[in-house]
């Protein structure tokens, strides 16, 4: 990090800014439904993304999405170190 930046920690993250997520454009070539997961995943706390995923569930959206490897967000985050609680949420609504 640098110098002059300062660490942000315990942000707040509001009900508007969690489903702000819902309308970010896909990544590249990625499949949108999975291209919005990705995004989430890198960006939020498990407490938010899992507040993420209902909104995301709830407007329709593929939690098994496939990225351009063909794997879905689960599968791509499964060698994470901190990304338990993450697969667990996914799982838990199909991912």
């Amino acid at each position: 990090m640098r110098p002059d930046k300062q660490k942000v920690i315990d942000e707040v993250w509001d009900d508007a800014r969690i489903e702000s997520f819902l309308h970010k454009e896909p990544l590249g070539d990625e499949d949108g439904d999975y291209s919005v997961l990705l995004t989430a995943y890198r960006a939020m706390r498990p407490a938010d993304f899992e507040r993420f995923l209902a909104l995301y569930v709830a407007a329709g959206c593929d939690p098994a999405a496939l990225g351009r490897r063909g794997e879905t967000l689960r599968q791509t985050i499964a060698g994470h170190r901190r990304a338990e609680p993450f697969r667990q949420m996914l799982a838990a609504v199909g991912g």
